[in-house]
């Protein structure tokens, strides 16, 4: 065998080596997936790997597949899967436990372009794990925030069930109920849903999340997985298409998916693959398309039709492209309407410096003060060499409001408090932002990094009861006007530095990168422009980016007003164009 790996000739190695050694056209990211396999072979039973691989379970999991039915369609024909399928399915279920023989993965996250069969397999693990997994008694779920869709993977399972003779022996299904029944082990399969009251208190041996691109927060997975904990064997299987709502969390849990299988996270219990294109594919060349859609790219018809929608998506533009390169090829795509920065750009501006970095330092200082008890925030911009910038951010929020905010906004402020992005003042009976306190927290900072503030610009909103006690900082006070017109040269200023890369901030402020992405840019009629919440997004919050933008403002209003010697600059410049001598410039 080539690349030095373990000589296991069982479906799932043999097709992880053919992926591993370009003999298959895969992403970057699925083929970390089968060099992930194919390593912790090489390390399986260690003390420092603990698991093992046995073929002959995976084997299992792929010959109770092939033995199924599909139903829909015209003449009912057997499942026969695809080598992709054989690989995810296999490594689910053929990693075990040294300690106690028990699976090794307890969750599972698979993303790949609609159509390539994401809620079929689900199907098939819930029938297999409900009736011959070895558990009785055992709740199984099909989830999603919408009951439809929920059903969806339920559906998938009733097929198997009502088209086979041999099924049907070991399951009852209650289509009313949305609930399957398995005879021998007295295990139930149910749909449930966000709309239906999905909440805590689910234990269950397996759920199949589908389509975690539409929750809004993770608070379904949390409630299922947290269901699980007690048990020696369970699984949640997610599965989903990319889509373009940066600020979710299944952004968040592809984010730390790659992680994984990237070797930059741990997380031994938790099976990942990714089917999409690299970020360096053309993806107008249907040859890449193979990548995220393994199934629908095998069959000559169904390609042909995704290359009518391909050619439908470039002419059209917009809401179709987006749709095609988010359901079709597996991409996350931004909605740039109106977007005030691109994400990439933006992350790429992401450093590992700190405050203590700028100790002694000059900066300018913004405030975006919230009404009642929203979020407040103090941004300080540090001038540096060559125009560039760096930006810090904190915030500030009443205890009384904290839960209420994390509801209504989504954002996880309490992780965030932890993380130092954010001060909650107060206690629980404290629902208003107590300014003082912020602008004492302003000289803290001031004082305990030696800085020397050059000028503070605030916006004019609940100002009037704090203008004095900011005068005592002994610098400029400046009333930043939030029109379109006093704030256009700062945020397109604030654009170019990001496009540029001369702008930069602690990669690990997740609450300034949060604000970033919910910001939109709105126009006057002179096509000047500011930042707004992006429309129907009214708990999105951008106060962090706002006063960013407030510093740079006043930055920018007083660089302007330096004085220029205008026949020293005019000098210098003849002499640089070699049209005066230095002799002649001197007499």
């Amino acid at each position: 065998m080539s690349n030095g790996y373990a000589p296991i000739w069982d479906r799932v190695t043999e097709y992880a080596t053919r992926v591993v050694s370009g003999k298959v056209v895969a992403g970057e990211l699925h083929i970390l997936a089968c060099k992930r396999h194919l390593e912790d072979l090489k390390k399986q039973r260690t003390k420092e790997f603990p698991y093992y691989y046995d073929p002959a379970k995976a084997q299992e999991i792929i010959e109770y597949a092939e033995t199924l039915t599909i139903a829909e369609g015209g003449e009912p024909r057997p499942v026969k899967l695809i080598d992709s399928q054989v690989f995810d399915l296999g490594c689910t279920f053929g990693w075990f436990k040294v300690s106690n023989n028990k699976r090794r993965f307890r969750r599972r996250y698979k993303s790949m372009a609609r159509q390539n069969g994401k809620t079929f397999e689900n199907g098939i693990m819930g029938t297999y794990i409900a009736g011959f997994g070895g558990y009785n008694y055992g709740k199984l779920f099909t989830v999603a925030t919408k009951k439809r869709q929920a059903r969806l993977a339920w559906e998938e399972m009733s097929k198997f069930i009502t088209i086979d003779p041999d099924l049907n022996e070991y399951f009852n299904v209650k289509d009313y109920k949305s609930v399957i029944e398995a005879l021998d082990t007295y295990c139930t399969i149910e749909a449930l849903s966000k709309e239906a009251g999905l909440d805590d208190g689910f234990r269950s041996i397996y759920v199949s999340a589908d389509e975690i691109h539409q929750h809004k927060d993770n608070k379904i997975y949390k409630a299922l997985y947290n269901g699980q904990r007690a048990l020696d064997e369970a699984l949640i299987s997610m599965i989903t298409t990319r889509g373009d709502k940066l600020n979710s969390f299944c952004k968040e849990m592809d984010d730390y998916c790659i992680k994984i299988l990237q070797g930059l996270a741990t997380a031994e219990d938790f099976f990942v693959d990714i089917y999409c294109l690299d970020p360096t594919d053309d993806i107008w060349d249907s040859a890449n398309w193979i990548k995220a859609n393994p199934f629908l790219c095998l069959d000559p018809e169904k390609l042909e039709v995704l290359k009518t929608d391909a050619q439908t998506a470039k002419d059209m533009g917009g809401s179709d492209l987006r749709d095609f390169l988010t359901k079709c090829l597996n991409m996350w795509v931004q909605n740039t309407d109106n977007q005030f920065i691109n994400t990439e750009k933006w992350q790429k501006c992401g450093s590992k410096r700190t405050l203590e970095d700028f100790r002694g330092r000059d900066c300018w200082v913004g405030l975006d003060l919230s009404s009642g008890g929203d979020l407040t925030t103090l941004a300080l911009e540090f001038p540096e060499e060559n125009d560039k910038y760096y930006f810090y951010t904190h915030s500030f929020m009443p205890r009384g409001r904290l839960e209420e905010h994390i509801e209504t906004d989504l954002a996880p402020y309490d992780l965030w408090e932890q993380m130092e992005l954010i001060t909650v003042t107060g206690g629980s009976g404290d629902f208003k932002n107590d300014y003082k306190f912020i602008i004492k927290q302003l000289k803290n900072l001031r004082d305990e990094y030696n800085l020397r503030f050059l000028g503070i610009g605030i916006d004019p909103h609940n100002a009037d009861g704090i203008l004095a006690d900011l005068e005592e900082f002994g610098c400029p006070v400046v009333i930043i006007v939030q029109s379109c017109k006093s704030l256009n040269d700062a945020t397109v200023d604030v654009q170019l530095l990001c496009k540029s890369e001369n702008l930069e901030y602690n990669q690990n402020n997740e609450l300034l990168t949060w604000s970033v992405i919910n910001a939109s840019i709105v126009r006057n009629s002179f096509d000047e422009i500011k930042i707004d919440k992006k429309p129907g997004q009214r708990f999105k919050r951008i106060d962090p980016v706002d006063a960013c933008i407030d510093a740079h403002a006043l930055m920018l209003k007083n660089r302007s007003k330096e004085v220029v010697d205008v026949k020293s600059e005019l000098e210098k410049y003849l002499e640089n164009m070699g049209w005066l001598t230095p002799e002649e410039v001197n007499k």
